[in-house]
């Protein structure tokens, strides 16, 4: 079943929205992980107690991920991968040598702070008498309230600048894989260009060439349309329809508008 694209850029223009889609598992979790990485440092600044449980909250959502499988393996190998392809641009006369150095340093620097991390980066946060016992409770609806977790309340209750001692050496363990995620992620959005299109009837479909390596696809449209795009397929083809939006409660349902859109594939 097709699931409603999932990210609106947040560095998208006024006039512009921009949803993503991935189409592999790796980029599948490099998005999640942005995602809740831009969530948790947001709140993580705000002085709000409620602001700090869901950095909290966040926090452990992205220690849930990066436990499964080998993310900073994935990440690793994606930054090779798009050094390797960057350097191949070094010799052509055409290209601005000093941006793309300036990039390829960023990525260099990326990967080699990836390295550095070591494979048990997350010990910390895992043996965090602390945080387990926050992520034990947050199974149960409520949970984490004030009598189930007195001493988390009491935490809450200290100034900012305290709560973010804390806060800042957590996040550091896993900010330099958070960041090469992101930065792995604007890499690939920049390395394509994106094409007018438009769905007829307000469906579009496209079937790749087998020599494109797609694993991100970008569909843009005016900010405040009534329409929204649902994505659905793989790396070898994939359908966009566009459906009107009202209220919440009412279903949305294909537009029979042509609508014409910007698609990136990445």
């Amino acid at each position: 079943m097709a699931k409603p694209a999932g990210k609106v850029d947040a560095h998208a223009t006024v006039s512009h929205a921009f949803y993503e889609q991935p189409l592999n598992e790796r980029m599948r979790t490099f998005l999640r992980l942005e995602f809740l990485y831009q969530q948790m440092l947001y709140n993580s600044e705000r002085e709000a107690n409620w602001a700090t449980r869901t950095t909290i909250a966040t926090l452990l959502e992205v220690l849930a991920i990066l436990s499964r499988g080998d993310v900073r393996s994935e990440v690793h190998k994606e930054l090779d991968h798009q050094i390797s392809v960057l350097r191949k641009f070094q010799s052509q006369p055409e290209v601005d040598s000093g941006r793309l150095d300036t990039v390829l340093r960023s990525l260099v620097e990326s990967r080699n702070a990836v390295a550095a991390i070591g494979t048990q980066f997350l010990r910390p946060l895992k043996d965090s008498v602390f945080l387990n016992a926050i992520k034990q409770r947050s199974a149960i609806p409520g949970g984490t309230c004030e009598f189930d977790l007195p001493e988390y309340s009491h935490w809450l209750r200290q100034p900012l600048p305290r709560r973010q001692q804390d806060l800042v050496r957590w996040i550091d363990e896993i900010r330099p894989l958070c960041d090469a995620a992101t930065q792995v992620l604007w890499v690939i959005r920049e390395s394509a260009q994106s094409v007018d299109k438009v769905a007829t009837n307000g469906m579009y479909q496209h079937t790749m060439r087998k020599d494109v390596n797609c694993r991100l696809l970008r569909v843009c449209l005016i900010n405040d349309s009534m329409l929204f795009p649902e994505i659905s397929g793989s790396q070898h083809r994939f359908t966009v329809r566009f459906l009107e939006w009202s209220t919440t409660d009412c279903r949305s349902v294909q537009t029979s508008c042509a609508v014409p859109f910007q698609l990136t594939v990445c």
